[in-house]
C-alpha cells in the first residue's frame, strides 16, 4: 500500500511539474550520451593501443654461420625467462616471401636473399620488450649478430598507451560527477517549489524516508527515461555514423569496443543511479525542519 502511495505521488509530482521533469530527462540523455560515446571510444581506443602493444617484438638476427644449435640455444634461452610468451623463428626464405607480399617492387629482381634469419621474441607484456632486449644482449649467445626491438618507437607506444588509459578514467569520473551536479541541480527546482509541502509532511509525524521517497522515485524515473533515450541515439549512431566513421581507420581485427549491450546496461543503470542520487543527496537539506 504505502509503495502504491510513494508511485503515485511521484508520477502526480512529474506529470505536474512537467518542465522540471523534462530539464532533468534531457539532463540524463546528455550525460548518458556522452558517458556512452566515452564508453565506446575510451574502450576501442584502449583495445587498439593493446592491439599495437602485443605487435612490440625483440627480434633477434642470426649472421650466416649460424645453425639449427645456435638457433635453438637462444630460442631455448629466451624462453627460459619468465617474462617472455613466445618464441617463432622465421627463416631467411619464409621472410623473403613475406616481404615479396608486402613489398613486390622491391623483391622483383633480387639476385639473392639478403634477409638473415630471425627469432622473434613475443613479451607477456609489452612493457618487458627492452628489458629483454637487454638481457640477451648481455648473454652475448654465439651466431646472434644483432638484436632489434624498435626502442624508440615501442617507448613512444608505450608513453601514448598510458596517456590514452588516464584519459579515458579522468574524463568517465568528471563527466559521472558533472551529471550528478546537473541532474541535483535540475532535481533541486522542483524540491524547492514544494518544499512547504515537505514543511507539512515533516510536521505532521512523516518520517525522512517516507518523504524522501517519492522524489527518489521521481530520479529513478527521470534517470531511466533520460538513459533509454540516450541508447536509442546511441544505436542510431552505431548503425550509421559507426561504419562510415571505422571505414576510413586502419584498426586491426583486434581492437574492439565494448560490447553494445553491455554498455546499453551500464547506461541504464548509471542512469538509474544518478537519478535516485541527485534526489536523494538534495532533497536532505529540506528534510531539517
Amino acid at each position: 500500500m504505502r509503495a502504491r502511495l510513494i508511485f503515485a505521488e511521484s508520477w502526480r509530482s512529474l506529470l505536474g511539474n512537467a518542465s522540471t521533469t523534462l530539464a532533468a530527462t534531457v539532463t540524463v540523455l546528455i550525460g548518458m550520451f556522452l558517458l556512452g560515446l566515452f564508453i565506446a571510444l575510451g574502450t576501442w581506443v584502449v583495445s587498439w593501443s593493446n592491439h599495437v602493444k602485443s605487435e612490440l617484438l625483440v627480434k633477434v638476427y642470426f649472421d650466416d654461420t649460424a645453425g639449427a644449435k645456435q638457433w635453438n640455444r637462444t630460442a631455448n634461452f629466451a624462453l627460459a625467462d619468465r617474462r617472455v610468451q613466445k618464441v617463432n623463428f622465421v627463416s631467411k626464405q619464409k621472410a623473403l616471401q613475406i616481404m615479396a607480399k608486402k613489398y613486390p617492387d622491391l623483391t622483383k629482381d633480387l639476385a639473392y636473399n639478403p634477409l638473415p634469419n630471425t627469432l622473434e621474441v613475443t613479451p607477456k607484456n609489452a612493457e618487458d620488450t627492452g628489458a629483454i632486449a637487454q638481457l640477451i644482449t648481455k648473454r652475448n649467445l654465439a651466431g646472434v649478430d644483432k638484436i632489434k626491438y624498435g626502442q624508440k618507437t615501442a617507448h613512444r607506444i608505450l608513453s601514448v598507451a598510458k596517456v590514452i588509459e588516464s584519459i579515458f578514467l579522468i574524463a568517465v569520473v568528471v563527466l559521472l560527477g558533472a551529471s550528478t551536479l546537473l541532474i541535483a541541480n535540475t532535481i533541486r527546482l522542483s524540491i524547492f517549489s514544494r518544499r512547504r509541502e515537505i514543511e507539512v509532511m515533516k510536521l505532521v509525524g512523516a518520517t525522512n524516508w517516507f518523504v524522501r521517497g517519492p522524489f527518489m522515485l521521481e530520479g529513478l524515473l527521470c534517470g531511466l527515461m533520460g538513459s533509454l533515450a540516450a541508447v536509442v541515439l546511441l544505436v542510431v549512431g552505431k548503425e550509421i555514423a559507426l561504419p562510415a566513421i571505422l571505414g576510413q581507420v586502419d584498426s586491426g581485427s583486434d581492437a574492439q569496443a565494448l560490447a553494445f549491450p553491455l554498455t546499453a546496461l551500464i547506461l541504464l543503470g548509471t542512469g538509474l543511479l544518478l537519478g535516485a542520487a541527485g534526489s536523494g543527496l538534495t532533497i536532505r537539506r529540506f528534510l531539517k525542519v
